[in-house]
Formats: C-alpha cells, sequence, structure tokens
C-alpha cells in the first residue's frame, strides 16, 4: 500500500537531511493508515517533529492546539474537503500547506492553490521530492526567526523559553506557562488577527471556546510584564468582539 503512494528508498537515512536548532513542526493530515505512516517515519527519520490527523476536523483542533510550522494535507478527508480546511486555516496561520492528492485535473489544483495552499504534489509521489518542496517551503515561510523574536525592547527566544530585555540576562520577563503558550501563538502569525476561540481551543482545550475571561485574564498578564504601558498596549492588541494580534514594531 505505500508504494502506491510514494516512491522512496525503503530505508530513509537515520540522521536529518537539514540543520535546524530545533525540530520543524510538521502536521500531516491524511486518513490512507499506510500512506500517513510511511510519511512520518520519512519526516521524523529527517529530524522533524510530527503531527497527525485523519480528518478535517481533527486537524484544524490540532493546528490550533499546537500551531505547525507546515502542513501536508490530502484533499478527499471523510468529513470535509480539504480546500475547506486550507480556507479555515488561512483564517489565522500562515504555515505553508502542501497539498497531497490524487486528483490531477487543473480545476483541483487551481482551487487549492487559490485557497492558501503554497503547493500541490500528485500521487504517487518521491518521497525526496516532496521533502525537498518542504524545506524549501519552510525556507520561504521564516520571516521571524523563532529563536530571536522582538518585542519591542524585549527579545523572545521560544526555543529556549526567555524574554529578557534588551538582550540584558539580569533583566527577564517571568511568564507562566500559559502565558508562554499564548505568546508563542500570537508571535508565530505577526500581523494577523488570531480568533479568541483558537487561542483558548489551542490553550485550554476543546470546550473552552467560549471562555473568553480566561483571554482577558491572561492577557492583560502578559501586558503588564511586555508592554511599556500595558493599559495602551503597542505589540499585544486586542480586536474587540474577535480576537488578539502581535503587532510587530520598531526594535528599541
Amino acid at each position: 500500500m505505500e508504494e502506491a503512494a510514494v516512491r522512496g528508498p525503503g530505508h530513509p537515512p537515520a540522521r536529518p537531511a537539514h540543520a535546524v536548532s530545533h525540530p520543524q513542526r510538521v502536521l500531516i493530515v491524511e486518513d490512507e493508515p499506510a500512506l500517513l505512516r510511511a510519511l512520518r517515519i520519512n519526516l521524523r527519520a529527517r529530524g522533524y517533529e510530527v503531527m497527525t490527523a485523519k480528518t478535517g476536523r481533527a486537524a484544524l483542533t490540532e493546528a490550533a492546539r499546537r500551531p505547525p510550522d507546515a502542513v501536508l494535507l490530502d484533499l478527499g478527508l471523510p468529513d470535509v474537503d480539504g480546500v475547506g480546511v486550507i480556507g479555515e486555516l488561512r483564517t489565522w496561520s500562515r504555515a505553508p500547506v502542501i497539498v497531497l492528492s490524487g486528483r490531477t485535473g487543473s480545476g483541483d489544483k487551481i482551487g487549492a492553490l487559490d485557497a492558501g495552499a503554497n503547493d500541490y504534489v500528485t500521487k504517487p509521489f518521491d518521497i525526496e521530492e516532496l521533502l525537498a518542496r518542504l524545506r524549501a517551503a519552510l525556507r520561504r515561510d521564516d520571516p521571524v526567526g523563532a529563536e530571536d523574536i522582538r518585542l519591542g525592547p524585549w527579545r523572545i527566544d521560544l526555543v529556549a523559553y526567555r524574554a529578557t530585555r534588551n538582550g540584558d540576562e539580569s533583566q527577564t520577563a517571568r511568564l507562566t506557562p500559559t502565558e508562554w503558550r499564548l505568546l508563542e501563538i500570537l508571535l508565530r502569525h505577526p500581523g494577523q488577527l488570531v480568533p479568541a476561540g483558537r487561542l483558548l481551543t489551542a490553550v485550554w482545550g476543546p470546550g473552552y471556546e467560549k471562555n473568553t475571561n480566561y483571554l482577558r485574564f491572561h492577557m492583560a498578564k502578559l501586558r503588564r510584564k511586555l508592554e511599556e504601558d500595558p493599559s495602551r498596549p503597542v505589540y499585544l492588541l486586542t480586536e474587540p468582539g474577535m480576537g488578539y494580534r502581535y503587532q510587530p514594531g520598531r526594535a528599541h
């Protein structure tokens, strides 16, 4: 079954083929068990952190809970069409999406690309070619260095989970795990509105989408620690009735 969709060496190299300072997170959305397993094995062997989902709704929940760096997405999912998943993702995520599909018609390709996909790979495919496309997509989508994000005078390191003022190790902001989770989601989507429901699902899990008081409480704490004037935030903004936004500004 695996050979039907993936053509490539049976034993991928044990070491990553690319050098990164931290594992890049890839979400695989595929309902064919053999193909899902083959992709998971190949990506993990190359040093990626892998998440998986077999339905569109599960994929959206996973992406909200732990935002991926890239998505490999089958269009023919059992619950919703993959194009709908792309459209929903694009309301809050800029992670590159590579479509994996047996549909070869130009209309399917155009529809997926117009919805926000970055690339379209038809099945069966060569695993090395897919990995090359994934590496290229990740390079193009790295405008924010995860190890060094600036929020006003603060240097935010999302790998070490450290916030230092003007790079001074003696001046650090002490954030709770919940505050770090909220901040990471916002910083990974600079300038984009992140809906309140997505933040609540990502941090607290399904069923908390309407508990907006949680967000107000923890966002207020984040502003007190990171904004110069918490009553007039410049970087961590509220979009009334919708959600929150990280607005990049001039580094101090």
